[in-house]
């Protein structure tokens, strides 16, 4: 039989499992759901279980799977060491280690969102660059740096936490950011951010918008209406694109990427978000760093999968 990985990514509700070929193909995948509960003593088991029981239900020799690949939501070493994941119960453990001492093979383990950026890089949007810079808009904002087709993921795999960048003017901040810090990126660039600018511009403001006839405002909301030519809500779309344009273009003068790949449910608002983007992005950016591209994700819910493959893969 041809050789397989597998790519394993761990979220706080369902673990994705996917067989790949060596060129990152999917054979199969699957979900399984995530055991949180005793600090998600279960988790590791219950993947090593899934597995195991899938290459038996399937005839695989286990000489043939070269390895699995793991993505986990919180802060990693590079010796597959978490420091904490909090949404898991997790504490500090080596929980690579851990899962190849459950299944007899090779397992590399990486943030998810690095390994999720990994995963564009090598198969999805960025496919052809080896230098990216991916930012996922979603409930938060995530990211991850690929240098030389490789994660950059600093001492304990905190790098590439776009979201944290200290950023927001205090007039725009809002709250106290989910880290513990105020005046992040992600108080204004996520959707959850982008629903709080649209409350604020409806109960401080008299602009007019028809964000004020909803009962509930989503960022979906917000953004259809600006695209619609709804003022209220593009003036919302460019001040959240204008935050992250500029945080854009202070990376790119540190890591100088080929491509800056957008994902996260935000994303779906297409070319629209991305021209917003690029327009906040170039007159801010360093000459030299004008012309980076930028593009879609494409791979949506596989990319960690793909990523963690890709980990074992190298």
């Amino acid at each position: 039989m041809a050789k397989i990985c597998f790519g394993i990514d761990i979220g706080g509700t369902t673990v994705k499992i996917g067989v790949l070929s060596m060129e990152g193909k999917f054979l199969d995948k699957w979900e399984i759901t995530t055991r949180t509960e005793e600090n998600g003593k279960y988790i590791l088991g219950d993947i090593a279980d899934s597995l195991k029981k899938y290459v038996a239900d399937k005839g695989i020799d286990m000489a043939d799977v070269v390895g699995a690949g793991m993505g986990v939501p919180g802060p990693i070493k590079d010796d597959g060491t978490v420091l904490k994941c909090a949404n898991l119960g997790w504490g500090v453990f080596n929980c690579a280690k851990e899962l190849s001492d459950l299944l007899g093979v090779p397992v590399k383990a990486g943030n998810d969102a690095n390994v999720a950026a990994l995963g564009e890089q090598w198969q999805g949007g960025g496919k052809g660059h080896d230098d990216l810079v991916m930012v996922t808009l979603g409930t938060g904002v995530g990211g991850g740096i690929i240098l030389g087709g490789e994660i950059v993921a600093g001492v304990n795999g905190a790098a590439g936490e776009i979201g944290h960048i200290h950023i927001v003017a205090p007039e725009d901040t809002i709250g106290t950011c989910g880290c513990g810090n105020h005046g992040c990126l992600e108080q204004v660039a996520s959707a959850t951010g982008i629903v709080k600018l649209a409350k604020r511009l409806v109960e401080e403001t008299d602009t007019p918008t028809s964000l004020r006839d909803l009962p509930q405002i989503t960022a979906k909301d917000v953004l259809d209406a600006a695209k619609a030519g709804d003022a209220g809500a593009e003036s919302v779309v460019d001040k959240m694109a204008g935050y992250l344009g500029d945080a854009l273009a202070a990376i790119c003068a540190v890591v100088n990427p080929e491509i800056i790949v957008i994902g996260g449910g935000v994303s779906k608002a297409g070319q629209y978000l991305i021209d917003k983007i690029q327009a906040a992005f170039t007159p801010n950016a360093f000459h030299a760093l004008r012309d980076t591209q930028f593009a879609l994700a494409t791979l949506g819910n596989d990319a960690g999968m793909v990523g963690a493959a890709r980990l074992v893969l190298q």
